[in-house]
């Protein structure tokens, strides 16, 4: 039998009385709902609405809420609002929605039991989302800790190689391609005359030099700017078109130097050439295809520029220099000598005294970009030291008279060559040394190369009768024999199996020893030499090397002029057949260069003692100082009275009616000289081909000063030395007494006997 179901009363169902809400779940104030307890899953959320249950079923207000199935429980009612009892009138709506509510089978009870209350179905409350659910925090840090590490160690392997390991090669390639080191050269010297005039010189000049990465296409936007710029430089430059693309061509140097020492009008040409084609290059309509270049072809991009967009000429630049002048054009070219395209010595003083001319270079460093010098990068410059100038002994006028001088006779004789020597006799000072024919060392484009060096120097040659005197000097000097010494000379004498004869046939003559110089016999001369060796001719010739060395001869000069020859004498042992003999007056086994025959003159000159040749007067240096050349070394070589009396006998060479040497008389100077006339050795060493015509005396002969030296090589106009030379040596020393204001003799010349009667 069952039990009809009892109406729901507010006070929530029979037999059980009130119902006790569970556990944590009392009403919110002022809500009426009822919260979870804390730890009940969101689908147990026993709470429901004050106002009852929606039209889907659930309990009105007022009902008891009806417990969970199967849970034994009933669910807590709902407190009742005020004025809503459970004798309030339900809402037509929720009574609808309740009535459509499935009830759940009815049970029987059992007999005795009172009738428990019908589970109700738990009401679905609306899911609240999800919290999101973080990661273990200790987990994310270390992963994000190994990878920060990880990319922390890349970066500092990098930097390692930065800056411990490739830091030397990174910063020469970075200063490589920023800064330009650029070579400053140092002021060469200048070479002066004795009075200050300059016979080699600086000017300024300019070079043009270039930097060859800034020609490739990507630094111009054209692919043939080594060839336009080679065309634009070429005609101003003078250098050929071919070679300054190559020049251009070479990327990987940045730096070339396209020309050397142009002149300021070049220069000034140059840049006003690239002022003008960067102008152009920077229009509004150029730079717009410069943006261009590199882009895609859809972007409007180009592969090069326009040609008068580019300017082939961004990468040439000059750097300012120096180029060697010699304002005098030819004089002393011989030598003072040249320098090369490079601007060293390549002959004569130049190249003797490059290293204290030419100083010492130094170095510009400079940040540059687009080829433009960029002032807040920093640099760094190690200045260059300016050489020393040179001071010579040569007097510019005289060397001039000199050069003059010996030009005109070359030409007159149809000589091959000539030369010229003037000096001083106290002081061994070379005052003029001029050759013909010269050269221009400006302009060596039309010189030959035999006219480049200096015979006067470089040319050893037999000196023939201007070697007598030495001869004579070790006769008298030894005692042997005096002035007046009479000397029979045949026309012919014989020795070592070989006759030797004078320059002209003659009967016997009788000559003192003086008339022997005077008339220059070479037979009168072997006699002489013989009374050294008292029948002995080896020992003869023994004393006799002894004083041609003590003369300087066979011996540098002290120049040490490049090229200089120190002449020749062979050792007295090692003479055989006619050399014993001829060298006595000068030929075969002797020669010497012009300074050196022209130290034997002015030894006497100086009554007997021999000054060392010098042609340096003194130096001054970077810093202004000036440095006197120390006198040179002097040596005894004859007596006094030795040289006196050879002095007298020179005279008679020039004075006397007899001598070889009146063209060389000089009205109111008394002069002293001799004459020479020998074979020229032929070119190939053997035997002989053509004359040495020379002269050489000193003046004035009461007091002398200055000696002159002249000599000829291959004269075909006669070859007498008296006659060619003679006439050389008047025109030079009479020049030189003047500029020098050297006062005439105040006496007469002895006129020594030159002949002695039977």
């Amino acid at each position: 039998m069952t039990t009809p179901r009892q109406p729901s009363s507010g006070s929530g169902g029979s037999g059980g009385g009130r119902r006790q809400p569970p556990r944590g779940s009392a009403p919110r104030p002022g809500t009426g709902r009822v919260q979870p307890s804390r730890g009940q899953s969101g689908g147990q959320s026993g709470g429901q609405s004050a106002r009852g249950q929606s039209a889907k079923g659930q309990p009105t207000r007022g009902q008891g809420a009806k417990p969970a199935a199967g849970s034994g429980k009933a669910q807590p009612a709902r407190s009742a609002q005020p004025g809503r009892g459970p004798s309030a009138k339900p809402q037509p709506g929720r009574a609808a929605a309740a009535s459509r509510t499935p009830r759940a089978p009815q049970q029987r009870r059992p007999e005795g039991r009172p009738p428990a209350a019908r589970p109700r179905p738990r009401p679905r409350l609306p899911q609240r989302p999800k919290p999101l659910r973080l990661a273990e925090p200790k987990r994310r840090l270390r992963v994000i800790t190994v990878v920060m590490s990880l990319v922390f160690s890349v970066f500092a392997g990098r930097l390692v190689q930065l800056q411990l390991l490739d830091s030397d090669a990174l910063a020469a390639d970075a200063n490589t391609n920023r800064y330009l080191n650029i070579p400053i050269t140092a002021e060469r010297g200048s070479i002066t005359s004795s009075d200050g005039v300059a016979l080699a010189a600086t000017v300024d000049a300019y070079d043009i030099t270039a930097d060859p990465a800034m020609f490739t296409p990507e630094a111009t936007g054209v692919p043939d700017a080594p060839e336009q710029a080679a065309a634009l430089l070429s005609p101003i430059i003078g250098v050929p078109k071919e070679k300054i693309a190559a020049d251009l061509h070479t990327p990987k140097t940045r730096y070339k130097r396209l020309a050397a020492q142009q002149t300021p009008a070049a220069k000034n040409q140059i840049s006003d050439l690239k002022a003008g084609l960067e102008k152009q290059a920077g229009t509004r309509a150029c730079q717009a295809q410069k943006k261009l270049m590199g882009k895609p072809a859809e972007q409007g991009g180009r592969t090069r520029v326009d040609d008068q967009c580019a300017n082939p000429l961004a990468g040439v630049f000059n750097r300012e220099t120096q180029k060697r002048i010699y304002p005098a054009d030819g004089l002393a070219a011989n030598l003072v000598g040249f320098v090369n395209g490079e601007g060293e010595g390549a002959g004569g003083l130049e190249l003797q005294y490059q290293k204290m001319l030419a100083g010492k270079d130094g170095r510009s460093s400079y940040a540059q970009a687009g080829g433009r010098l960029v002032p807040t990068a920093g640099g760094s410059m190690d200045p260059a030291v300016p050489g020393s100038d040179i001071k010579l002994t040569i007097n510019r006028d005289i060397q001039w008279a000199a050069q003059r001088a010996i030009t005109d006779q070359v030409v007159n004789s149809g000589a091959e060559k000539g030369y010229v020597v003037v000096q001083d006799v106290k002081t061994g000072q070379v005052i003029a040394m001029a050759t013909a024919p010269g050269f221009n060392p400006g302009d060596l484009s039309t010189a030959k190369q035999s006219q480049l060096g200096n015979a006067a120097l470089q040319d050893a040659y037999e000196p023939g009768s201007t070697a007598k005197l030495m001869s004579l000097a070790a006769v008298l000097d030894s005692g042997k024999a005096n002035w007046d010494t009479r000397v029979t000379v045949p026309n012919r004498l014989v020795r070592a199996g070989q006759q030797f004869k004078d320059d002209v046939d003659h009967g016997d003559w009788y000559l003192t020893l003086a008339g022997v110089l005077a008339k220059s016999s070479n037979i009168g001369t072997i006699e002489a030499v013989e009374t050294l060796g008292d029948g002995d001719q080896a020992k003869a010739n023994q004393a006799l090397d002894a004083y041609m060395r003590k003369f300087g001869v066979a011996r540098p000069t002290g120049l040490n002029f490049p090229g200089e020859t120190p002449g020749m004498l062979k050792k007295p042992e090692d003479l055989v057949a006619s050399e014993k003999y001829n060298i006595a007056f000068g030929q075969g086994p002797l020669q010497l260069n012009a300074l050196q025959a022209t130290s034997v003159y002015s030894t006497i000159a100086n009554g007997g003692v021999r000054v060392a040749p010098s042609i340096v007067q003194g130096v001054t240096g970077p810093d202004g100082a000036y440095t006197p050349t120390p006198a040179g070394e002097q040596t005894r070589v004859v007596s006094e009275q030795t040289a006196k009396t050879l002095t007298s006998m020179l005279e008679s060479v020039v004075d006397d009616e007899q001598g070889t040497g009146g063209k060389a008389a000089i009205p109111g100077y008394r002069v002293a000289g001799k004459t020479g006339t020998a074979n020229r050795g032929a070119a190939d060493g053997k035997g002989y081909d053509g004359y040495t015509a020379s002269f050489i005396g000193f003046a004035p002969a009461d007091a002398p000063r200055y000696t002159v030296s002249c000599t000829l090589q291959g004269p075909v106009n006669g070859h007498f030395g008296g006659q060619l030379c003679g006439p050389v040596f008047k025109q030079v020393m009479e020049f030189t007494l003047k500029t020098m204001q050297v006062p005439p003799s105040s006496s007469q010349a002895p006129n020594l006997a030159v002949e002695w009667k039977p």
